[in-house]
């Protein structure tokens, strides 16, 4: 029933023209007639809850059904979020300023709600941290994330940062030299996820997103990703970008992207377990991190992780997917 309602609501909100371009996209790809596409990603739809994104995406069409079984789709990820996350408390991961209040002993960095700020707090900010980021309390995908340099700033402070709604300031964190390396001009997070049930926290997956020229490192936003073993930290693939480029080494610095191994991975994860215990009763959660010297640190979190970034085809070993890993990491935290 699960399944058939997830297909009805696909359905019923289904932008047609992207779907038929989406066939027609993995018809110049695979050679296959649109009309088998068409009922293949019905299929797919109604056995492993996969849109016709996850199908192109994920390339599901190249796949066979034990492969398919591995791929956690839209769908599925949804249900993982509706059924271990209780909205009631996923404020409490995504609001940037409930988060900063509750994960205080995970930030190791200075903070201020600019909303509340008096001038002097403000000004005493400022004068600690002339360089701050600037982010919307309620943003995401690193919309609104502003690097400020009140030096260098035309106009007044207050006049800037009142056009930018309710934001939070922070005091900008030194990467680890390894991550400084890889490239110096963003600060190279890690993604965890993560799986929570009452006092147990699993990390189920990780990945590595890299700037490529800019000081974000969104891969929406020009960066571009890899995953991360979990189980060691290291990198065993080349890093992906948007536009389908594929990278063994930076391009902008030469320092080997496949084969590197994330610094202080040990602290990450143990980090990461102890966090998931801070709010439990969101149970999926995807942990921004930063590695410094002095051990890492956490960024934000996301009470509603994607679930593409981590799995797509470049890095998928045997075309198996990631949704293996989540079973595991949930039938060993509801288990007694």
């Amino acid at each position: 029933m699960g399944k058939l309602k997830f297909l009805l609501a696909r359905i019923a909100g289904l932008n047609w023209k992207q779907m038929l371009r989406k066939i027609d996209e993995v018809h110049e790809k695979s050679g296959r007639s649109k009309l088998f596409i068409f009922f293949d990603m019905v299929w797919c739809g109604l056995r492993y809850q996969a849109g016709y994104m996850d199908y192109w995406l994920f390339e599901m069409y190249k796949l066979n059904s034990a492969q398919r079984k591995t791929i956690l789709t839209r769908g599925m990820n949804n249900s993982f979020i509706k059924t271990y996350n209780d909205p009631a408390y996923m404020p409490e991961i995504e609001n940037k300023l409930r988060f900063a209040h509750n994960f205080a002993d995970f930030l190791h960095r200075d903070w201020l709600d600019y909303a509340a700020a008096s001038d002097a707090e403000l000004a005493a900010f400022v004068e600690k941290h002339p360089v701050f980021m600037v982010k919307p309390v309620d943003g995401q995908c690193g919309r609104g994330i502003e690097k400020l340099d009140v030096r260098t700033l035309e106009g007044g402070l207050r006049e800037h940062l009142d056009g930018a709604g309710h934001v939070l300031l922070e005091e900008c964190v030194t990467q680890h030299r390894d991550l400084m390396a890889l490239h110096p001009c963003s600060v190279n997070t890690c993604r965890v996820i993560s799986f929570t049930h009452g006092k147990k926290t699993r990390v189920v997956a990780a990945y590595l997103r890299i700037g490529n020229g800019k000081y974000v490192d969104n891969f929406n936003n020009g960066g571009m990703v890899v995953p991360i073993e979990e189980d060691r930290g290291e990198i065993i693939y080349p890093a992906l970008d948007k536009s389908g480029h594929l990278y063994d080494v930076h391009p902008l610095t030469g320092v080997a992207i496949k084969g590197f191994k994330i610094p202080l991975w040990d602290e990450v994860i143990a980090m990461v377990e102890r966090a998931g215990q801070v709010v439990p009763q969101v149970g999926v959660v995807g942990w921004d991190v930063c590695v410094t010297d002095n051990g890492p640190l956490l960024i934000e979190g996301n009470d509603y992780p994607g679930h593409d970034i981590y799995q797509l085809p470049p890095h998928r070993t045997n075309g198996i997917g990631v949704l293996p890993k989540f079973q595991k990491a949930i039938a060993e935290c509801l288990s007694d």
